[in-house]
């Protein structure tokens, strides 16, 4: 996993960036696809050192090009690869740049995810009116291209939930899970299901059998997939679910196996969480 250095900041990228884009005026540039879409591919599967090493590699990439649009893959490609980390201030640091990119240089094709992480690590963060706002223009983004995502539109739903609006967030979760399938997207359908699971799971009140069985299917799916962090959220999910409903030997095993995955991919976000809930547990 990556080293910390004197300053708290991950060896691997999070200095990384910050040297080597500087400010605007002298923007960073790519991400060369191969490590790009390596190193986001890398971060749904939980190798996030290794991810991290590629997201470096096409940040040099970058800089040496230094024109073009490559700058604003590579703040994409590592604030997605921070976001499934659960590192909320390098995603937001690295995105911010990538906006102001985007906005410096007119360009629109990278806009929309940029957009739709940067509102849900707001979201996350607890600044609930940005990050809804930015989601819900990410998504009208893609709706103009034509290319929505699944994914994307699981964190919409993700980020209404925490805003408190639960019909939408219903909504936004089903219409990934449609939209996944449609695509044959396989790891958009897990993480629809796994958003549908924890809508169902925190309506008022919860529908505990709807919300079991969409974490089942989305844990099945991320088993079979190695989507070793989504595998991680489900497993809070469920114990969390276990816990409310008095199956406390079923929520300690779920909630321990969680503890586990988050420690052994350093997602320092979500592992307090997950203790939390398990030092509830009777």
């Amino acid at each position: 996993m990556p080293s910390v250095t004197s300053a708290g900041r991950p060896n691997c990228c999070g200095g990384a960036w910050r040297r080597r884009t500087g400010s605007l005026a002298r923007p960073v540039q790519t991400c060369g696809s191969g490590p790009r879409r390596l190193a986001r591919t890398l971060g749904a599967l939980g190798a996030f050192a290794e991810g991290c090493r590629h997201g470096e590699e096409a940040l040099r990439l970058a800089t040496l090009e230094g024109r073009g649009a490559t700058p604003i893959m590579a703040h994409s490609c590592l604030g997605d690869l921070y976001l499934a980390k659960g590192d909320l201030e390098y995603t937001i640091q690295v995105l911010e740049q990538g906006l102001a990119l985007c906005h410096a240089s007119g360009n629109r094709d990278f806009l929309r995810g940029i957009m739709a992480d940067l509102g849900a690590a707001y979201a996350l963060q607890g600044r609930l009116s940005e990050g809804c706002a930015l989601s819900e223009e990410g998504i009208r983004e893609d709706i103009r291209a034509g290319a929505q995502r699944a994914s994307r539109v699981a964190w919409l739903s993700e980020v209404c939930r925490l805003a408190g609006r639960g019909e939408e967030a219903w909504q936004h979760a089903r219409q990934a899970l449609d939209l996944a399938r449609q695509q044959k997207a396989r790891g958009g359908e897990a993480h629809a299901l796994r958003q549908l699971g924890a809508v169902h799971a925190h309506a008022d009140p919860p529908d505990v059998v709807q919300a079991e069985a969409h974490f089942q299917q989305a844990l099945a799916l991320a088993e079979e997939l190695g989507m070793r962090p989504l595998v991680a959220h489900c497993h809070l999910g469920l114990g969390r679910l276990y816990h409310q409903t008095g199956r406390d030997e079923q929520a300690r095993a779920a909630l321990t196996t969680a503890i586990d995955l988050y420690r052994a991919m350093e997602m320092t976000f979500w592992l307090p969480q997950a203790e939390a809930a398990l030092a509830q547990v009777k």
